[in-house]
């Protein structure tokens, strides 16, 4: 039996190499910044010879190099999916996982043939990071998908695309058993809405702790193996604009950062990649009151920045009371 593994990032493909006839890592970011229109999302996951000129990448485009002969042919996901006879979907916990895995689960509810195809695995743990013999366990609590499945990620993911977060948050009501990563993944990104006393998601929040707690250089904020940032809801480039926009603006929460925007142009400067690394941060008066509670981020600066969906800005700022897990609209 031809056997396929769709997965969301190159770790994690990279662990379930020896498992199946072909891994495919499907990475896509989520977490923030604006979405791309249903439109595009289809065009991504379309055959590249069925798009104009200046489309939208195709999601063969970022393949590793080992699958050169699967971006040069640039099928559909579902065209090249039908080609094996038993699919694998192999998720984790991660917040921005569980958002990719109910797209694709969206997406391919719409393709019998590979729908009829799929099981999931749903680990409790980074994909990347499960040793070798305890692959072969968890592989035997797959469970075929069915309709249930595709019913809460459809969902799950028109809620994620809603212009409000009202939708997501009516999504901790509901029965989503079928996909036990969701609910915690659902609280998670809540926490990234702006707080109701402070004006800053959770991963905001915990950068200006850690700085307060002594870890002043910039690399020190960022999550890694054994390093105190241990939230993962945002991943490498996010942290980097995030840690930009508490740096710079009519009233800053943190000083120091020698060096911005956090872009690929600054990473293949070598002078200014450097002055980044070296750079000193400490809190500032309002990054002190913050931490406090004391005061309000977007009280002194603009806010505009998208969650989903909706796009957050001074006057539309809904905010996320975590004290009594409740939804705050805007004002």
């Amino acid at each position: 039996m031809t056997r396929l593994i769709l997965t969301f990032d190159d770790s994690a493909a990279g662990a379930l190499l020896d498992l199946a006839d072909c891994v495919i890592p499907v990475g896509r970011r989520f977490t923030s910044g604006k979405l791309p229109s249903p439109g595009e999302l289809d065009l991504l996951l379309s055959r590249r010879s069925a798009r104009g000129e200046g489309a939208p990448e195709c999601w063969v485009d970022h393949l590793p190099a080992r699958l050169e002969d699967v971006k040069r042919d640039g099928p559909a996901l579902a065209e090249f999916c039908e080609r094996f006879e038993a699919i694998e979907l192999w998720v984790d916990a991660a917040p921005n996982a569980q958002l990719q895995l109910i797209w694709l689960l969206d997406h391919i509810r719409h393709h019998a043939k590979v729908a009829s195809r799929l099981s999931l695995i749903q680990t409790d743990t980074a994909i990347g990071d499960i040793l070798p013999n305890e692959l072969t366990d968890w592989r035997q609590r797959a469970v075929p998908v069915g309709n249930g499945h595709f019913k809460i990620a459809s969902a799950a993911w028109a809620a994620w695309q809603s212009a409000t977060p009202q939708a997501w948050f009516g999504l901790l009501t509901n029965d989503t058993s079928a996909l036990p990563g969701l609910h915690a993944a659902v609280v998670s990104l809540l926490e990234e809405l702006p707080a109701l006393r402070t004006g800053l998601g959770v991963t905001a929040l915990r950068l200006l702790e850690l700085i307060s707690a002594g870890h002043v250089h910039p690399w020190d904020l960022f999550p890694g193996h054994e390093k105190p940032n241990t939230r993962r809801v945002l991943g490498y480039w996010e942290i980097g604009e995030l840690l930009d926009g508490l740096t710079h603006g009519p009233a800053p929460a943190v000083t120091g950062l020698d060096e911005r925007p956090f872009d690929p142009a600054m990473h293949h400067d070598s002078k200014r990649h450097q002055r980044y690394a070296r750079s000193t941060l400490a809190l500032t008066d309002l990054g002190k009151a913050i931490l406090a509670g004391t005061d309000d981020f977007s009280r002194h600066n603009p806010v505009h920045r998208w969650w989903g969906g909706t796009e957050l800005s001074n006057d539309r700022l809904w905010r996320w009371d975590a004290q009594n897990r409740a939804l705050i609209a805007s004002s």
